[in-house]
């Protein structure tokens, strides 16, 4: 009888890309209900940005520690507490009363702590990626898992919009909050740390996880046991490729968060479309997100075993980095609003085709370091979305809406230009 072969490590990856999903819901919701909320608390635009911009400032700031904590107690532990703290921080925001006078500070400081929570998701995903997956398998299931971004983004704005004129906005935190607490309930179920913990991981799938787990195939099996936890600070500074990945990412998140935060308004004031067909119309750039991120990591993984580690990581994140940039440009030029839309959401979509790069190769230089590695790496990209929070509508306001495009474009071709010094092929020494 043919041995059995499971493959528990994909519907695992499945669920990180459910949490991924969620979490963009999490941080999102504010922004579609954010004018109730500023009804309901007497806020205005200005506290409202405000408690916006907590977020990111939480998030930002604990990528370090999340990617410690990841490499340290595991991602099984430290997703579950993180994603329970999700909930737990959307239930207290239904919770506060109308009317309530120290409302702006409880707002902040709970979407601070969202924002602290939130930084373990990728970070931990990374770490579990570099344990259960494969080599030529991770192009892809870093796409999967970052095609979150893209659903969780393009589910917010039709769904908590109806949960919220159905309901009222409360509906929406609480929606999220039993989103949170029943992943974080399956994941601990389902997850464990390593593929020969877990009691369905078959015996072939053991042996196939193992082989694929190439980068620190070199070194001894005492040596990897001791680095298994240490955290090997000087061989990561040591590398150039961090620098580069960094302000790569910077450029990235710098641009996605054009999209994030401001497209909606872009497309109601610089094209004067009426709400509703803006709301439409803001799905274009995170449908091609999704479906972007997705073939990314399929190609990321082709080219990897068809040319080489490099080009399939780093050539194909350059290339579409450049082709991303080109769109922008075009895209915010063009004078018919649907035109210009299609462009700019393919634009979007080019940038989510490096999007698994980044993470593969995290994995791929870092091995068991890659939690901390990606999370120094991401902590450029938060820096670079908070600083499109301020700048874009200064550049709108000082400007117009061409300016903000121009530079992200420009941001981008030197992120584009940052891969031509990244080396996969030559994992981090440990």
């Amino acid at each position: 009888m043919p041995e059995r072969t499971t493959r528990i490590r994909f519907l695992l990856c499945f669920w990180l890309f459910v949490l991924s999903a969620i979490s963009f819901l999490d941080r999102t919701n504010i922004s579609v209900a954010g004018i109730q909320i500023s009804h309901a608390f007497g806020l205005g635009n200005q506290r409202l940005g405000w408690i916006f911009s907590s977020f990111l400032v939480g998030y930002a700031s604990f990528q370090i520690p999340a990617g410690v904590l990841a490499v340290r107690f595991g991602p099984r532990r430290v997703l579950t507490f993180g994603v329970l703290v999700w909930g737990v921080c959307n239930a207290l925001t239904a919770l506060l009363p109308s009317g309530f006078g120290d409302a702006v500070l409880l707002l902040i400081g709970l979407r601070c702590a969202l924002g602290i929570a939130e930084s373990v998701i990728y970070p931990a995903a990374n770490q579990f990626v570099a344990r259960w997956v494969p080599q030529k398998e991770r192009g892809a299931i870093n796409g999967l898992i970052f095609a979150g971004v893209g659903a969780g983004s393009g589910l917010t704005p039709p769904l908590l919009t109806w949960l919220i004129l159905t309901f009222g906005w409360r509906a929406a935190f609480w929606f999220d909050a039993a989103l949170g607490v029943t992943g974080a309930v399956v994941w601990w179920s389902i997850a464990r740390d390593k593929p020969e913990e877990h009691a369905k991981v078959s015996p072939g799938e053991l042996r196939e996880i193992s082989q694929g787990l190439t980068a620190y195939a070199t070194a001894t099996a005492g040596a990897q046991r001791v680095a298994e936890h240490k955290i090997s600070w000087r061989a990561m500074f040591s590398r150039i490729d961090l620098a580069a990945l960094a302000l790569s990412y910077f450029a990235y998140g710098y641009t996605a968060w054009v999209f994030f935060s401001w497209f909606y308004l872009y497309m109601a004031q610089a094209r004067g479309l009426d709400l509703k067909t803006s709301a439409y119309f803001t799905m274009m750039p995170f449908l091609c997100m999704t479906v972007f991120c997705l073939g990314g990591g399929v190609l990321s993984d082709r080219l990897t075993r068809r040319f080489s580690l490099r080009v399939g990581r780093c050539a194909l994140a350059s290339a579409a980095m450049f082709l991303t940039a080109l769109f922008l440009l075009i895209g915010s030029r063009i004078h018919d609003a649907l035109t210009a839309a299609i462009l700019l959401a393919i634009g979007a979509g080019c940038l989510y085709l490096s999007q698994s790069s980044f993470w593969s190769v995290s994995t791929d230089i870092a091995g068991p370091n890659s939690g901390v590695f990606s999370s120094l790496i991401n902590m450029s990209c938060q820096i670079g979305a908070a600083l499109t929070a301020s700048l874009t509508p200064w550049l709108a306001f000082h400007f117009n809406w061409k300016m903000p495009f121009t530079v992200a474009a420009g941001l981008v071709v030197l992120g584009a230009l940052s891969w031509f010094v990244v080396h996969p092929e030559r994992p981090m020494e440990v």
